[in-house]
């Protein structure tokens, strides 16, 4: 008798287990660490949902959500329309958090405190500033002693989110940079090394001196890289944090239709200007049981989830705008 309950409680213990709702997801390396912290902390309560998020870049996201072989997909490059017009099932961009890409540096006698403008660090990625002693660098840092070190420029090789975020910006501030290089998730390089995603990157930046890169600001801070800071709208220079990133988003006043909202050099005080919001890219297809575990999921994300946004160095998104985003996923 004993036996065969011993049984049965195991095998109901192994059928609620394999019970578990599989959702897949893939896309962005931007939000990477705190899709990850949600993912874990939300499983804590919700034994009955297993998420498998590959963090294969806002291009293989897009790719992977129109081929339908995801549940979901995620960027930090809003779909154009082109991209929205060619999908099977309506797909509805869902503000997450938001976060920074920085111009990470490595460079042996340069400190934390380098500042940049929009048009040097063009130059620097167009590859006409080639050391770092360059009268360019140094006039905006007349009390730093800048080293005559090569600059070696390290860019994202794959189709990114951050890219996107990066030549944006650099198309905004520079005419150049906008008529010859243009802004997008894949773009033709003048200069540097390609490394895959944001941990590519992060990796080259920290084991090579003189290099250069632009990495959102929780890998720069885990890899314990130097970020610069960046002069703004207002000409002011304004390093990366959670402060300077939800500057950012005080720009946003409306949250209802379209949510592939920019606030890529946002105009105000304080604002850290390479700045963005990044997006779960939610498919339209209420009787898929993966995709009813996603939007759970995303209630509980943009409540109680994003009190762990701060501590891993995103911003989390305006109240109201979470409270509204929360009623439209409802």
């Amino acid at each position: 008798m004993l036996k065969n309950l011993l049984m049965f409680l195991l095998l109901s213990l192994s059928l609620s287990v394999s019970a578990a709702q599989k959702v897949n997801g893939a896309g962005a390396t931007f939000p990477y660490p705190i899709y990850s912290k949600w993912f874990s902390e939300y499983q804590k309560t919700h034994t009955d949902v297993e998420f498998n998020y590959q963090s294969i870049g806002s291009g293989g996201g897009i790719k992977q959500v129109l081929a339908q072989t995801v549940d979901f997909g995620a960027t930090d490059a809003p779909m154009t329309d082109e991209e929205l017009k060619s999908a099977k099932t309506p797909i509805r961009h869902i503000p997450t958090v938001l976060g920074a890409v920085t111009v990470a540096y490595n460079v042996k006698g340069i400190a934390a405190g380098l500042k940049l403008d929009g048009e040097t660090v063009a130059n620097i990625f167009h590859g006409k500033i080639l050391k770092w002693n360059d009268a360019a660098i140094a006039k905006l840092n007349p009390k730093m002693k800048l080293p005559a070190t090569d600059i070696l420029v390290v860019r994202r090789s794959d189709g990114s989110g951050t890219t996107a975020v990066f030549s944006t910006f650099l198309a905004d501030v520079s005419t150049e940079w906008k008529e010859k290089v243009g802004a997008g998730k894949n773009i033709n390089w003048p200069a540097g090394i390609g490394a895959k995603g944001n941990e590519g990157v992060t990796a080259m930046v920290a084991q090579t001196d003189g290099a250069v890169g632009y990495v959102e600001l929780a890998y720069a801070i885990n890899a314990k890289l130097e970020t610069a800071s960046v002069k703004n709208k207002k000409g002011e220079f304004i390093a990366p944090s959670v402060e300077s990133i939800s500057k950012a988003a005080a720009s946003v006043k409306d949250v209802s239709g379209d949510l592939r909202i920019s606030v890529i050099n946002a105009d105000g005080k304080g604002v850290y200007p390479i700045s963005s919001f990044t997006w779960i890219l939610l498919p339209e297809n209420a009787a898929s049981e993966p995709l009813k575990a996603v939007r759970a999921f995303l209630g509980w994300a943009l409540a109680d989830g994003q009190k762990f946004a701060s501590e891993l160095h995103y911003a989390p998104l305006p109240k109201k705008m979470a409270e509204a985003l929360v009623k439209t996923i409802k």
